[in-house]
């Protein structure tokens, strides 16, 4: 039996606001069929554009990750693309209201509950993995300011991750973790941790028409010495698990699912970009394969994602 593609078995629907813009939104994910991809459509505007994912599609990496196609644009895709990684979902139609993916909670746990809630079907096509032969590097800055990101290669999907933020709240928790896709559980590991931020820098961004629709309820949210919100946190080291999911949603923007061990210390979406562009830049170190026989497959890639 070879690893199949997958899409959804039928549509679904979610309505939220974007974390910067405070605007209304509308989700609609459909089915789609073998080797679409995972398409954007922006059905509020008159074209109705297809923005497909990509890593030279991606235009903006400021706060999130943002798509682009002419001039239509899709901000916040990461912890929805993130969701799709978790999954294993390869080809699906999402149509949108408005400029931004809605935040729902802020993390990735409603766009997992939304997937399984339409449920994923297998499709009569390959699917298509990207495997990385040899290491491929991006690094920025120097001394305690480096940040780096790394694809090595490895047979099945691990990340792991490091973070820095020098602040009583996040350095009393874990600043480093590794999770292995075909080990572990996305849905349960991973997909809860919550997107964060300091109320100094809420601030000054809602001051430049940013994180208009962020609040407790959809982001962690810390003053200079601790965390706000009156649950605490989901898991203790949800901030660099938070990473994690950034990290598989912005890497799933190749299109296709990673073969690789992806380790990265203080990277963020930009860095997570440049690791994708400089991974296509050199096609000698990676190759696409498909497995006719799911046996030949990393453990744990054959079976659709576990349900909760």
């Amino acid at each position: 039996m070879m690893i199949q593609q997958r899409t959804l078995k039928s549509l679904t629907k979610a309505v939220g606001v974007g974390l910067h813009s405070g605007q209304r939104v509308e989700l609609t994910l459909r089915p789609a069929a073998p080797d679409t991809g995972i398409v954007f459509r922006r059905v509020d505007l008159a074209d109705v554009p297809d923005i497909r994912v990509s890593p030279q599609a991606v235009t903006e990496t400021r706060l999130a990750s943002t798509l682009s196609a002419g001039a239509a644009k899709v901000h916040t895709v990461e912890h929805l693309m993130s969701a799709c990684a978790g999954l294993g979902v390869d080809n699906m139609y999402v149509d949108i209201t408005a400029e931004e993916v809605p935040i729902l909670d802020g993390s990735a746990a409603s766009f997992v509950f939304l997937l399984q809630n339409a449920g994923i079907v297998m499709q009569n096509a390959a699917r298509r993995f990207v495997r990385i032969k040899s290491p491929i590097e991006v690094h920025e800055g120097t001394g305690a300011q480096a940040k780096w990101a790394r694809l090595l290669p490895y047979n099945g999907y691990k990340l792991g991750f490091e973070i820095d933020f020098n602040h009583p709240a996040v350095d009393s928790t874990g600043q480093k973790v590794e999770f292995n896709l075909g080990t572990g559980n996305y849905a349960k590991d991973i997909a809860r941790a919550r997107t964060f931020g300091f109320t100094k820098d809420v601030e000054m961004m809602r001051a430049n028409g940013l994180a208009m629709g962020g609040g407790l309820d959809n982001a962690i949210v810390m003053d200079d010495y601790k965390v706000l919100n009156a649950g605490g946190l989901r898991y203790d080291d949800e901030f660099v698990k938070h990473k994690i999911l950034d990290a598989m949603g912005d890497l799933y923007l190749l299109g296709h699912p990673l073969l690789a061990h992806y380790e990265a210390r203080r990277s963020g979406h930009a860095l997570n970009n440049i690791l994708l562009r400089a991974l296509l830049e050199q096609p000698q170190a990676w190759e696409t394969v498909t497995f006719e026989d799911e046996r030949q497959a990393p453990r744990g890639f054959a079976q659709a994602a576990p349900a909760w």
